[in-house]
């Protein structure tokens, strides 16, 4: 299965910098621009119902300045509902969404809730917009999502990224058995949280994995080296992954 494999890069870090102290700096716009020239295929933006980071000015501007499409990360709010259809994102990647957690933790239970996303998927879908459901390398969760008519599945890796040892090759054993049952669907599986150069690789040598969206690593990397030489180095570890998986397929 020789499949080509993008990169999204998420801003939404250099949105936390900036709002830390107020004011213009840094801009997430330009570190997105930063990062198309860097070899991003496309750029994520987590628009919180807190603001916390992304604000709505960030994705109007992003809309209107970014030439790679935008992956619009959303609660499956009626507000955020409201947003993805107004300004029409290439994609909206749906997410669970808790005041109190610091980050997206684990994925969307798209099992329990199929009666209330089942129709806020297919608005969306209507619209043109690509619907995918970030969630847990699990068959149930997976199955859920195809029934409701979403059309990509976002794998987590941030249990895999975390996990050492024999715990992680579990994980890892999860997200490949996850990835096929995905691809065995019809869906298109993408996969992200947590992913840093020494835990991409293997996620990346899955041959039916299509994407990764990688942010927060990234940004604190280009602390120390800059965003470009970050995402540079991240592009050719994915690429070389891939590529020395396809090779060993062909073998």
């Amino acid at each position: 299965m020789n499949i080509a494999l993008r990169l999204g890069v998420n801003i939404d870090h250099v949105a936390t910098i900036r709002n830390a102290r107020g004011g213009p700096h840094p801009d997430p716009v330009r570190a997105a621009k930063l990062a198309v020239d860097a070899g991003a295929d496309g750029i994520t933006a987590h628009l919180r119902e807190d603001r916390r980071h992304i604000s709505d000015d960030d994705i109007e501007r992003l809309m209107k300045t970014v030439t790679r499409p935008l992956n619009l990360e959303m609660a499956p709010t009626a507000e955020m509902q409201r947003i993805a259809l107004r300004h029409k994102p290439h994609a909206a990647c749906l997410v669970p969404e808790r005041r109190e957690e610091r980050t997206t933790e684990g994925g969307l239970n798209v099992h329990n809730t199929q009666n209330i996303l089942t129709p806020y998927v297919g608005t969306l879908v209507d619209a043109g917009i690509r619907v995918s459901m970030f969630i847990e390398p699990d068959e149930k969760q997976i199955m859920a999502a195809r029934n409701i008519g979403a059309p990509v599945v976002e794998l987590h890796t941030g249990a895999y990224c975390l996990a050492e040892g024999r715990d992680r090759e579990y994980e890892l054993a999860r997200i490949v058995e996850g990835a096929q049952i995905a691809a065995d669907l019809g869906l298109e599986c993408h996969a992200g949280h947590g992913l840093g150069f020494d835990t991409v690789a293997p996620i990346a040598a899955i041959p039916s994995v299509v994407e990764l969206n990688i942010g927060h690593f990234l940004i604190g990397e280009a602390i120390f080296g800059g965003l470009d030489s970050a995402i540079r180095r991240m592009r050719a570890l994915m690429d070389r992954a891939r590529a020395d998986a396809l090779g060993a397929e062909s073998a």
